[in-house]
């Protein structure tokens, strides 16, 4: 009985450290991306260069862009919306390049 209690205290306790980890990387990982998001201005939709908006014609039929951002790396975050109601953004190089995060 000794043995399966500790066990069980054992158990729990590696359970405890482990959720405590994962809640520490994922704080870490918002304020990741919270630092990157600071970094980006919003722009005028007319500043977005003609080969962003050229990918998502191609890419995207039908997507009305909403926001456009940039950053000093030239690097863009574009909001769309799609015509099935869905949107999301979208990080580009100028060259209208994915981004990977």
């Amino acid at each position: 009985m000794k043995k399966l209690f500790i066990t069980s205290v054992f158990a729990l306790g590696t359970l405890t450290a482990f959720a405590q980890e994962e809640q520490a990387a994922e704080a870490q990982e918002a304020a990741t991306e919270a630092v990157a998001q600071e970094n980006f201005s919003e722009i005028a939709l007319e500043e977005v260069p003609e080969a962003i908006t050229n990918m998502i014609a191609t890419n995207y039929p039908g997507a009305t862009i909403d926001k456009a951002h940039k950053n000093e790396e030239n690097q863009y975050k574009i909001e769309v919306s799609l015509e099935d109601g869905t949107s999301g953004a979208l990080l580009l190089d100028e060259e209208g390049n994915a981004i990977e995060q």
